[in-house]
């Protein structure tokens, strides 16, 4: 007997937490690794080799994940990114570091959009009436960014359980990065609980899109992958670091802003879902993250961190409106057997596209402008918000078609 109610609740607490962790390790990351001696350069190299690890098992799950078992796969991807984030925080080679941060699937982004995301979102739309679907994925990511937004505060804790413990503050980081193993672990019995209606119907052979489908979703993997690179100059981890560097801002003051942002986040994604339902979900994509961009254009040339830090807020309150707009349309114009493809394929282009950034990314913070990310990744998003909409502005999910 199917249970969309508590499957559904379970879905989104173990998103939740996981968040939680998701954001305290982008927040601590770069700082972590300054404290331990590394350069913009090596924190940019660390920060990219998680993405691709995240990237590698987006993959996996894309081709493989319904035919493994979503719930099996869930448990499994938990499982070992806690064991390979807990050894992170015992070694100290940037290529132990490295190799482990892989493993992990650290999200230096500090926002939650691995391979389990892609599995839930897949997971997602069996559990609620398709006029439901939009708004299930607003709750959904405003419990991600909820969780966000705790994991941004946790990581104040840093500097406290340091002068607590009376040691460095390398030992304080490390040891408030180890909530996230242990965030992890505790989504594990939240996934095992889950019903068998959670995973696909049994295929007689591999699923593979249609060439309608096919050619949708190859459209859009082309513009993800922009917006992806653009989003690959603005890790958590890099913006962080740029805060620690350029205004000299304490761990605590930076997981502040990063707490009231991820606040922000949450009421804008309710905001999307009214928002979509009056403009359509390609238009509220659009008209709300050019805004976004130009805002963090601003954040490169302020002269405070007050200043720097009240721009990047408003710029918060609107960067996050295209994601579940943006989940709820990919899933929306693909057959619902196709849905595990078409999310993990959005998913890998994306993640695959933030790795490759934050390398250049580093490099231009310590070779020509700590400020240069930002204008760049900004830049980058405007191109992707003007192309999707040329290209998508007319193919409108079921919910926005005219009746006849």
């Amino acid at each position: 007997m199917s249970r969309p109610g508590p499957d559904r609740r379970r879905l989104q607490a173990a998103a939740a937490l996981r968040a939680v962790g998701t954001s305290l390790v982008g927040v601590l990351l770069g700082i972590y690794l300054a404290e331990l001696g590394f350069d913009a350069a090596a924190i940019g190299a660390v920060s990219s080799a998680g993405l691709w690890g995240a990237a590698a098992a987006a993959l996996l799950v894309t081709w493989r994940g319904d035919s493994w078992g979503r719930r099996r796969s869930l448990v499994s991807l938990s499982a070992l990114a806690a064991v390979a984030g807990a050894a992170f925080l015992a070694v100290r080679s940037v290529w132990a570091l490295s190799g482990l941060a892989f493993l992990a699937m650290l999200n230096a982004m500090g926002r939650d959009r691995g391979a389990a995301a892609a599995l839930e979102q897949a997971a997602l739309p069996a559990t609620v009436a398709p006029e439901q679907r939009t708004l299930t994925f607003a709750w959904y990511t405003a419990l991600q960014d909820a969780g966000h937004a705790v994991g941004s505060l946790a990581a104040g804790l840093a500097g406290a359980v340091a002068t607590l413990a009376g040691g460095s503050a390398v030992g304080g980081l490390r040891a408030t990065m180890a909530l996230y193993p242990a965030l992890l672990l505790v989504t594990l019995p939240l996934y095992l609980r889950l019903s068998p209606e959670v995973d696909a119907p049994p295929l007689r052979a591999r699923q593979r899109l249609s060439p309608a489908s096919r050619r949708v979703v190859a459209r859009i993997c082309g513009l993800f992958a922009l917006d992806g690179i653009g989003g690959g100059f603005l890790v958590s981890s890099l913006l962080s670091y740029y805060f620690f560097e350029r205004f000299g801002a304490s761990a605590a003051a930076i997981a502040a802003l990063f707490f009231a942002a991820r606040l922000a986040n949450v009421g804008s994604h309710f905001g999307a879902a009214w928002l979509a339902r009056r403009i359509g979900l390609v238009n509220t994509m659009v008209f709300t993250h050019i805004p976004s961009s130009v805002l963090l254009v601003a954040v490169a040339f302020a002269d405070s961190f007050v200043v720097a830090a009240g721009l990047f807020l408003l710029r918060e309150c609107l960067v996050e409106m295209d994601v579940p707009t943006r989940q709820s349309y990919v899933v929306a114009v693909v057959a619902p057997e196709e849905r595990t493809i078409a999310s993990g394929a959005t998913n890998v282009v994306r993640l695959a596209s933030w790795a490759i950034a934050p390398l250049i990314a580093g490099a231009t913070m310590k070779h020509f402008s700590l400020a240069a990310p930002l204008v760049l990744g900004a830049a980058i998003k405007i191109a992707y918000d003007v192309l999707l909409f040329l290209a998508f502005r007319k193919v409108r999910p079921p919910e926005e078609m005219p009746e006849t």
